[in-house]
């Protein structure tokens, strides 16, 4: 409580830290884009270099395994330093990678190192803009915010895919690096409006870090190679990670923070619908190409809608999450986007736009659900548990989006669901998207289960107040 107090006493009048809103919604985007901008680049790099398919995905593997221990690093750095200056520290990595990897544009090796660079240092922007809110900001003020910044998101990884298909079509793919850039302009605005917090009591478990980051790229090169070793592997590092922040005296990650029931199926849960959506958006377009005969023009014309309502309605999940609480939201959300799934898999052959239709309500929903989950999270943690629990919530979604997908990937490739199970759904040659869809609908349906048997219909008490 001391702590607590003290902390409360250094921060400045809430108006000056609101200075530095625009600017997290900002960075926010640059951050997300280069999750995705850099997946249709990937046939032009492996022609310029004369890679195959395996060799070149480490362009996005790298990325996504560094990004994702990052926010994890970067939120444990937060429970002892100041968040000013470690997102000046992220900021400047992210720029540097950038740069580095536009320089040496012609030696593979170091286009990988560029990538894992900007991977570390842009991990740090989630990282810290979640604790930022959550630290700085009432309750009122985080679930508007939450709302925005699931827009910004949304909207990063909608139109990444566009814009790096343009940029690497009209020039070459190493521009990609530069789009990163402008997110430096953000440091001096940090540096004024956000607070100067004193140096907390603690120290970085080096090695709890480095079993973590043992896990984290072993599970996704497994989803991704499909080598059992990687999993053995990944299995024997989680083992010692567990054996190591058990005994250490200031773990990488308090025991207790997994022994919260609440917290530990909330990151269930965002596993499974993050990782839903990303392979339905994975899913569809070759759906749309195969069934329908689309072009790439075209399916981006169908999927559209969707990304921008996405970015619309964000906002208003933020004012219906302070108005009518979190539960009633992730609720909503989450039946919006069963409710998506289902019309998407009863309607495949039929008119296209009903495929565009139901993928707008599941933009909505993902939007409300993912919002609002947030805001539930932030309630359970307690102050100093803040950084490395939302570091491992925003972690956790990130790697959903790279393992489930991995997994839908191979369920096609073996044309596992290749028969007729859907009721409405004849045609032979859409039995396969058709019964997946209906599946992801009913993964959607147990992770609603899951959320109500654990928060029920009341929404909690924050355990902490805005410090």
């Amino acid at each position: 409580m001391k702590m607590l107090e003290s902390q409360t006493q250094s921060v400045p009048d809430n108006s000056e830290i609101k200075k530095s809103v625009p600017w997290i919604y900002y960075v926010i985007f640059f951050a997300v884009l280069n999750e995705s901008v850099f997946n249709v680049s990937t046939p032009s790099i492996a022609k310029q270099f004369g890679l195959d398919a395996s060799g070149v995905s480490w362009v996005v593997t790298i990325f996504f395994i560094v990004f994702g221990m990052g926010m994890v690093i970067f939120g444990k750095l937060s429970d002892m330093y100041s968040v000013k200056k470690l997102i000046t520290i992220g900021i400047i990595l992210y720029s540097l990678g950038s740069v580095l990897g536009f320089v040496c544009q012609s030696w593979y090796p170091a286009v990988i190192v560029s990538r894992a660079i900007q991977g570390a240092g842009g991990s740090a922007i989630p990282a810290l803009i979640f604790v930022m809110v959550a630290r700085f900001f009432t309750v009122e003020e985080r679930g508007r915010m939450f709302g925005i910044i699931t827009s910004t998101v949304s909207f990063a990884i909608g139109i990444g895919p566009v814009l790096g298909g343009y940029i690497a079509g009209s020039f070459h793919w190493a521009y990609l690096f530069l789009v990163s850039i402008p997110v430096v302009i953000a440091i001096p605005f940090f540096q004024k409006f956000l607070p100067k917090e004193p140096r907390r009591a603690g120290k970085l478990d080096v090695v709890g870090a480095v079993l973590l980051g043992g896990v984290v790229s072993m599970l996704i090169l497994f989803t991704t190679k499909a080598n059992w070793l990687y999993l053995l592997i990944a299995l024997a590092a989680l083992i010692l990670f567990i054996v190591q922040i058990r005994r250490a005296k200031e773990p990488f990650v308090e025991p207790t923070l997994f022994t919260n029931p609440l917290y530990r199926n909330g990151l269930i849960i965002g596993f499974l619908i993050f990782g839903t959506v990303m392979s339905v958006m994975f899913v569809i377009p070759l759906m749309l190409s195969k069934i329908y005969g689309l072009s790439t023009e075209n399916i981006g014309l169908i999927m559209f809608p969707g990304a921008i309502s996405a970015v619309i309605f964000g906002k208003v999940a933020g004012n219906m999450t302070v108005k009518r609480g979190s539960h009633f939201v992730v609720y909503l959300g989450l039946t919006l986007i069963a409710v998506s799934l289902l019309l998407q898999s009863s309607t495949i052959g039929l008119w296209v736009w009903y495929i565009g239709a139901a993928l707008v309500m599941m933009y909505i929903g993902f939007s409300f659900m993912q919002t609002a989950l947030t805001e539930s999270i932030t309630h359970i943690l307690p102050g100093h548990q803040i950084g490395v629990g939302m570091g491992f919530f925003n972690m956790t979604s990130t790697i959903s989006g790279a393992v489930v997908t991995a997994l839908v990937a191979k369920v096609m490739e073996k044309e596992l669901f290749a028969f007729p199970l859907h009721p409405l759904i004849s045609d032979s040659h859409a039995y396969l998207y058709g019964n997946l869809i209906l599946i992801l609908s009913l993964v959607v349906a147990a992770s609603t289960l899951l959320y109500y048997l654990s928060f029920g219909k009341k929404n909690p008490q924050p355990v902490h107040e805005p410090i």
